[in-house]
Formats: structure tokens, sequence, C-alpha cells
């Protein structure tokens, strides 16, 4: 492996010794500085991968070293270094382009977790120039997997109104594939070059939604500290696609349905309006017309987002995409683990287009990665699937998916940490899974790395 290049810049001589001599026995190359001024002088360019900052240093802070590091190269990663953090620092750090924050003091172990992390975030940059190109083929139509009537009508009502710059709402059930069609409206859009960004309305407090869509001015409310681009208009040019539209509080609808008629909008504190060139997409799993009735969504926005309507049916509706979307799963698993999973057995397959699948095709492909997971033969059997789903014929109610594969990951887990003697970073290789993944897994559960009972 080619070692990596980490410029380290901190004024405690000794906290510099100790990181460089811990990345340097890690295989990189490493260079410290205690002057932050000497080393932006030898900052360049295509040189480094990595850089390393504290916060707090004299003559010139590392918010500010960030700020003319991104300004020299945009995509290099920075992790900084306080013994102070706080969230607001924290929030103005990230915002200025900060991968990552490391609070002193710290273990080598942690110093080594972050900048592997961050370098392997250098390497996803890289791989997404050939994603983008990929995506294209991804979400040609052709590729979304059924083959059903339902389905095939959907698509080609999909196809017509994606050359068709106007707003378009995408209903259907939980876990139905709705962002999946609208990055396919996007990327076969004339806007397909132009960034597709999408924010979860239901997953975001409402006190800070609006900020998040449209942006804020410094001093506009406590702790807003700079101006700040909300997502309107990040996606300038592209496509903003707003999922569970119907969470949207009644403010930020009377925002939005201004810049649907006017494509202006204002940002939180601000008098100057700013006009943007976005297609709007929005889906939900409720009835927005019963939000309309009960008051609780705008009649005039409502009219706005439907003026193209797409149901995406249930997978109930659609048994016969059933087998294809499992083998598609399937094959996805295969080619991320190695694993040589054939199909599934004739009688699991039965079984799974019998299922009612309440979680649709997210259900699905949960239980198709969790099958993979414990399945040792060729195909999976009637037995391995029926852990995580209803066998009607077996007349009882099955395994609750959710706690069986919460019971099956605790078990893994602990099995994993036994096989490593404790070493997280062991464990995450041999499950074929980053650290952070194991780390949050294991916080989720509980369990410790001394915790291999």
């Amino acid at each position: 492996m080619t070692a990596k290049k980490i410029m380290i810049i901190d004024n405690e001589e000794g906290l510099c010794r100790m990181m460089e001599a811990v990345l340097l026995d890690d295989g990189h190359a490493v260079r410290s500085f205690t002057d932050p001024l000497a080393a932006l002088e030898m900052f360049r360019p295509g040189i480094w991968d990595l850089v390393i900052s504290d916060i707090k240093m004299p003559g010139i802070d590392g918010l500010e070293v960030l700020k003319q590091i991104k300004q020299v190269e945009a995509d290099i990663p920075v992790i900084m270094i306080t013994a102070f953090a706080t969230v607001e620092m924290s929030i103005q750090a990230l915002r200025r382009g900060a991968y990552d924050m490391l609070t002193k003091p710290f273990e080598p172990d942690e110093l080594l977790f972050r900048v592997r992390n961050a370098l392997s975030h250098n390497e996803l940059l890289e791989e997404n120039q050939h994603l983008r190109a990929e995506l294209a083929e991804k979400f040609n139509f052709k590729n979304i997997i059924g083959a059903s009537n339902s389905l095939q009508r959907l698509l080609e009502k999909v196809e017509k109104v994606a050359v068709r710059d106007t707003s378009v709402l995408i209903s259907g059930e939980s876990g139905t594939g709705k962002e999946v069609i609208a990055q396919a409206i996007h990327h076969n859009s004339p806007r397909r070059n132009n960034r597709f960004v999408a924010i979860n309305c239901g997953a975001i407090a409402d006190s800070v939604l609006e900020s998040e869509l449209f942006g804020h001015k410094k001093g506009s409310f406590t702790g807003a500290t700079a101006d700040r681009e909300g997502l309107l208009q990040s996606a300038d040019g592209g496509t903003l696609f707003l999922d569970e539209i119907g969470n949207l509080p009644l403010n930020v609808q009377k925002t939005l349905l201004r810049f649907l008629e006017e494509r202006e909008f204002l940002r939180v504190g601000d008098t100057q309006p700013i006009k943007v060139d976005v297609r709007l997409l929005s889906a939900t799993n409720s009835d927005l017309a019963d939000g309309v009735e009960q008051g609780s969504f705008r009649e005039d926005l409502y009219y706005r987002l439907n003026v193209i309507n797409l149901h995406l049916p249930p997978l109930r509706e659609r048994r016969a995409d059933i087998p294809l979307l499992a083998a598609h799963f399937i094959a996805q698993q295969n080619a991320s683990f190695h694993t040589k999973v054939t199909g599934l057995s004739p009688e699991s397959r039965q079984a799974a287009s019998d299922f009612d699948w309440p979680g649709n095709i997210r259900q699905l492909k949960n239980v198709i990665e969790a099958c993979l997971t414990i399945e040792t033969e060729e195909l999976i059997s009637l037995d391995v699937i029926g852990q995580f789903i209803r066998i009607d014929e077996r007349g009882d109610e099955g395994a609750d998916y959710g706690q069986a594969l919460a019971n099956f990951e605790i078990d893994y887990l602990k099995q994993l940490l036994r096989d490593a003697d404790g070493n997280v970073d062991e464990a995450a290789q041999r499950a074929g899974m980053n650290m952070a993944t194991i780390y949050r897994k294991l916080k989720k559960y509980g369990i410790k790395k001394s915790d291999r009972a």
C-alpha cells in the first residue's frame, strides 16, 4: 500500500511527536508543524492526503487554517483537534469543511481509527467520479427490478414525466422505493449532470427544518454565527427531493409555496430574496388530501406539488416481482461479501411470495441480507427465511423480524469479539465491515469489548 502523506499542525511539540510516531508506525509519511503559518506555506494541492490541525493555536487558529487549506484544495480531509469541544465549535468546524473532530486527550487507537476513516473518505471521493458515470446506467428504467404490469405502467409514466420540468408527487407506503423513482426521474432528465439533493422532512426537528431547507443569515437566531446556504440553494440547477413532505410544518409550507410560485425564497433572517433554478420532487406515505381536510397541510401547496402524481404499489400487490427482487438482492450480497448463495429454495420462494411484506422492498432487502449472513447452503432454506418472516403454512406467528435480527446480531457480534480476542479492528475485518459500523452496533446493543460470553 502506498504511504499516505499526512500533515500535523499543533503548537504542542510533545503531542506532535506522539501523533507522528503513531502514524509512522502505521505506515504513513508524516510531517508535523508547531507553527501553523509555516504549515500553510508548505501546503500545496495534490501533495498531502490528510491534514490534522489543532483549533486553539497562537497567531492563527485552526478554523482559519482549515479555511485556507480548503481554499487551496477543497476535497482534502481535515481532522480538527480540540481540548474544549463544544457543539457550536463542532458545527463551525464541520460547516467549514472539517471531516472529523478529535477531542483531547485521546488514545493512539482512536487517532488511528479517525485517520483511517478520513483516508477511506478520500478514496471514496475518487470512486465517486466513477460512480457518477455508473448512476446513469443504474437509474436507467430497464434496470429498475420488476416485471409486474403495475410497475411497468408506472415506469412508462415515469419516463414521460422525467423530461418535463414539472413538480411530481410520489406516493406509496414506506419502503416501496419512492427515492429510487425520484432519482430515476432526475438521472433521466435534462438536470442529470447537476445535483440530486434529498431530505427526509420527518427526520429533522421542526425548529431547524426551515434553516436546513432555505438557509439562514448570520445573527438571525442564537447559534447562527455565520451565513448558511440551505439545501434548496445547494440544489441550484438540479433536483431537490423532499421525502415525507406531509411532515412539513405550516410555516415552512408557506415559504415553499412562495418558492414554487415565484422561484425565489428568503433565508431565515434575510430580506434579500434568492433566485434558484430547482426542480422539486416530493414523496409521502400518507394521504395529503386528508391533511388538507384536517388543516395540517395547505391546499394551495398540495396542488402545486401534485401536478403529476406517481403512486408506487406495495410489494403485496406485485407478488410476481418478489422472486426477481430477492435474486437481485442475493446477487448484491454475494458481490459485497463473496458469498455463493445462488437463490431461494422452492419452498422459501413460495413463502416469500405468500408473505405480505409490510415493510415492502426495504424489508425484503433486509431479510435477504440477514438470511445470507447465516445460510451455509447454496439456496436459502425455508428454515432460514422462516426466522425472519411469518410462514403461513406452519400455523404459527413465526419470529418477529426485528427482534430475531437483533438477537442474531448480538450473538454474532459477541462471537466476533471472541474470535478476535476483543480486538474490534480485527473483528471488523473478519466481518467485512468497517470499524465505525462495528462500534455503532456495539453501542446500540450495549456490548463491551470484554463482553464475549
